[in-house]
């Protein structure tokens, strides 16, 4: 399969206009910049952002051939019953560029990414599998530090991978590493988990800082200084989600901000759920490094990737109860409301800015940060 470049700008919010009462009820499709083609129908790195035209791929060329309910549901695990017992699983792919980036490697983002899909379908991880495509070439010296990295994750996580598999390719066809995990998890109790629980009035929740992980694999791969080191957030969520679920907070769902950034995962859920959620720029945690880095590198942080971090949505007379419980967690000690559901039918995200103004917070065309998991 042919990689092409898309050269065509990234757009996400239109021209950022503010949504004023003639348009409020206008359709989304009506208010984003359009999303740019594919360039004559060969697979470009947009394709790989987490947004627009992820998703046209997704419904085209996989859900055209593969659709299912399970799959269909497009959650971050698959839910399936196994006799008395729910069980979630879920599967993913980590081409992370370069390998090594501040606070991680492919290895330990490719057991955390998996731990947490698991997680914020209220699964405690079972077990993980791996399988390595080694490029002919790369030192055995890194491989077994990245190996040894995912032990170390895995630990951390308080599971084991317990099947793998590796194959070799010539030089040049795999950029040093990719790593595909998998895994498995077991959901406790009665805990219903789901975008089609979320109700008007729900409160949404962040468990810290947004962007780290982006910047940090950004800032590795083009050589950039700032006068701080951005550090990627990459790490497993699991004993966080415990708590939240141990609050006996009405937890509506939960989801890892990855490709596209909270401004797509919250997307993601508005239109699953097909309500209007509103967003507070102002609460929205942001270091100010990662800040700045954007603002030089003409970035929004609402659409960099996290990698250890959650967006959840609970009953607002719950928020208070679900945030104690998450800053109980060295995880969540940073955990705050950003926003609310405000109606229902409109399927859209809106922004209320710095400047009192508001405006549709839209999903990216292309892509912003490619190979960033």
């Amino acid at each position: 399969m042919r990689r092409v470049f898309s050269r065509r700008p990234a757009c996400g919010s239109g021209d950022g206009g503010e949504v004023s009462d003639s348009n409020r009820n206008a359709s989304p499709a009506l208010l984003s910049c359009p999303a740019p083609g594919p360039e004559g129908e060969v697979v470009v790195l947009g394709h790989g952002s987490g947004g627009r035209l992820t998703a046209e791929l997704v419904s085209k060329v996989f859900l055209s051939a593969l659709s299912n309910p399970i799959l269909d549901r497009l959650n971050d695990s698959a839910e399936m019953k196994v006799g008395a017992s729910r069980i979630v699983f879920t599967t993913d792919s980590f081409v992370v560029s370069p390998l090594r980036f501040p606070g991680g490697d492919i290895g330990s983002l490719a057991v955390n990414g998996t731990v947490n899909d698991l997680a914020v379908a209220g699964g405690q991880p079972l077990g993980l599998s791996a399988a390595f495509i080694l490029e002919e070439g790369l030192p055995i010296a890194e491989l077994e530090a990245i190996v040894q990295s995912m032990r170390t994750a895995a630990d951390r996580a308080g599971v084991a991978i317990i099947a793998a598999d590796t194959k070799v390719v010539e030089h040049g066809k795999a950029d040093g590493l990719f790593i595909t995990t998998s895994g498995i998890g077991v959901v406790a109790g009665s805990t219903e988990l789901g975008p089609e629980r979320i109700q008007v009035g729900d409160a949404v929740l962040v468990s810290g800082p947004i962007g780290d992980h982006g910047i940090s694999v950004m800032s590795a791969r083009e050589g950039l200084e700032f006068q701080t080191t951005i550090v990627s957030d990459s790490a497993p969520l699991n004993g966080l989600v415990s708590l939240m679920l141990e609050s006996g907070g009405a937890i509506r769902c939960m989801r890892d901000p990855t490709r596209g950034g909270v401004a797509t995962v919250i997307n993601e859920l508005a239109k699953s759920s097909g309500v209007e959620i509103l967003i507070e720029e102002t609460a929205m945690p942001v270091r100010d490094g990662v800040r700045a880095a954007c603002e030089i590198l003409g970035l929004d942080p609402l659409y960099v990737a996290c990698e250890g971090r959650l967006v959840a949505i609970v009953d607002s007379a719950s928020a208070d109860k679900v945030l104690v419980a998450m800053r109980r967690h060295s995880l969540g000690r940073d955990s705050c409301r950003i926003g609310s559901v405000t109606g229902s039918g409109a399927s859209r995200v809106l922004l209320r800015t710095a400047f009192g103004t508001t405006r549709l917070l839209d999903v990216l065309a292309g892509a912003q940060l490619p190979r960033i998991c």
